[in-house]
């Protein structure tokens, strides 16, 4: 087991006005009507399944056992909350943009500490984490190398999970147009994450690529030919992935996460 070293700082006041637009946009969006909110929870709490699955494949993979971990990002908690639930992790820490999401994951008891940050510097010292988390953040920065390594400075062993969205199917003006209104400014391939880990000073270890379960392709699903669409949609893909990945994640949107280690 890795050693743990945990630091008390002070947390920012006062986000850096070139984070201002980024900051608003996440507000926005987890500051909604209840009825709204609590869809949008469910869904980030079926999101967290897979992540967190995610999570613990590569760190067997690799051999490491956390104490600590730090998600970058982390939202409303749910993905740390999943954690938990599972006992993998250590102590369990957030930094997040938005004080909106910073409310609600501190009123998870699951949560050991949240902390609101600049996105940009990172509220930790050098290796004061085993673990860092980047799920789904990089794709929403508009320069994610610095980042991915603002985290590694802080971080021991980094785990990054992102949409591979350069592919045919999100080309199509509406997906675009769909990704922009979720705030993705990024759009990457499997080598495009391997250059921003490589410009970052890291090796990715390991890797894996997953077309998403039925439940999350039939979520948004509200009528029987809907839900029909859906499970067909997830069949194709799923059996797409499975016999020729390459080939999926040239045509359709998977997600891809990695465990990256210092360039030794």
């Amino acid at each position: 087991m890795l050693p743990t070293i945990i630091v008390t700082v002070a947390e920012p006041t006062r986000p850096p006005p070139s984070s201002q637009p980024q900051i608003r946009f996440y507000e926005d969006a987890y500051s909604q009507d209840p009825a709204g909110a609590a869809i949008y929870a469910r869904w980030r709490a079926l999101g967290a399944l897979a992540k967190a699955d995610h999570v613990q494949h590569l760190c067997e993979q690799a051999g490491v056992t956390p104490a600590s971990t730090l998600d970058v990002g982390c939202g409303d908690g749910a993905l740390l909350c999943e954690l938990r639930r599972r006992r993998f992790g250590g102590r369990l820490s957030g930094v997040e943009i938005a004080g909106a999401a910073v409310s609600i994951a501190r009123a998870r008891p699951e949560i050991d500490s949240v902390v609101r940050y600049d996105g940009h510097s990172l509220p930790a010292p050098d290796n004061g984490h085993d673990l860092g988390i980047l799920s789904h953040v990089l794709e929403h920065v508009a320069e994610p190398q610095p980042l991915l390594a603002e985290v590694a400075r802080a971080c021991r062993v980094v785990v990054v999970e992102v949409p591979l969205e350069a592919n045919l199917s999100a080309r199509r003006s509406s997906k675009r147009r769909g990704a922009g209104e979720i705030g993705h400014l990024q759009s990457l391939n499997r080598a495009a994450v391997h250059a921003i880990v490589g410009d970052a000073g890291l090796v990715v270890r390991s890797e894996l690529t997953d077309p998403l379960g039925l439940e999350v392709h039939r979520f948004f699903a509200t009528t029987a030919p809907a839900r029909a669409t859906a499970t067909l949609k997830w069949a194709i893909r799923a059996g797409t992935h499975r016999f020729a990945p390459s080939l999926a994640r040239g045509l359709f949107t998977v997600h891809f996460a990695c465990l990256c280690l210092p360039d030794a």
